[in-house]
């Protein structure tokens, strides 16, 4: 068999939570992209930094202070111990919530330079018109920026995919829990199972090449959309 039952055990998992997280940044990141693209308010700088925080910070340090932030002694995790929800490391819910603060720049950075790009003009117009705030938004913004939301989507699943640094310190290494792709791969690595190794990295190796592929062809679109 070319991959074995844990081998497409964790793809599944992999794939489940790319698209858990791809979903929620969606839902989560457009309108903070948006504030971000036309505020003027003195806390726009810090908060771009801290989205753009993940792309520079050590894996394993940011997954660390999820770990403290989630933990028994961390607000998150009194919290959701008051809740009755239990703790988060080492669930799934802890590696969806760690992937959606690793995966943040990945969707907010395309889309607010997709809605930056945009200008004034298409706003104003449709004030012209008539048109709320609120419907300017859903029937002119989101149409024009529709190339930098699924450039933004595109890279928010395949980043969540790759991840290895985050995911292993806030799931660990739990059989159809939180070991996902990169980690089963670590795993075979550390057996010796080369192999089985080489056979599920190239799996990886062909899904990254497509998914470049896809956003280079996407590219071209995008600018002519644009001129």
């Amino acid at each position: 068999m070319f991959l074995s039952a844990s081998d497409i055990q964790s793809i599944f998992l992999t794939l489940r939570l790319a698209a858990l997280v791809t979903a929620i940044l969606y839902f989560l990141g457009i309108p903070m992209a948006w504030w971000l693209a036309r505020s003027r308010s003195r806390w726009r700088g810090p908060i771009n930094a801290v989205v753009a925080l993940p792309l520079v910070l050590p894996p394993s340090v940011l997954g660390f202070y999820l770990l403290l932030t989630m933990g028994p002694h961390g607000p998150v995790g009194k919290l959701t111990e008051a809740l009755g929800l239990g703790l988060l490391p080492f669930t799934f819910p802890g590696l969806v919530v760690a992937s959606v603060f690793y995966s943040l720049p990945f969707m907010v950075q395309p889309v607010q330079n997709a809605f930056a790009a945009m200008g004034e003009r298409p706003l104003e117009a449709a004030a012209t018109l008539g048109a709320s705030p609120l419907d300017a938004f859903f029937t002119v913004a989101l149409p024009l920026a529709r190339p930098g939301l699924l450039t933004a989507g595109i890279m928010t699943f395949a980043h969540t995919i790759g991840e290895f640094g985050v995911v292993l310190m806030i799931g660990g290494n739990l059989p159809g829990v939180s070991r996902v792709v990169s980690v089963q791969i670590y795993d075979h690595v550390e057996a010796l199972e080369y192999a089985q190794a080489h056979r599920l990295a190239a799996v990886m190796l062909i899904f990254s090449f497509v998914v470049l592929m896809i956003l280079q062809r996407w590219r071209p679109k995008n600018g002519q959309g644009g001129a």
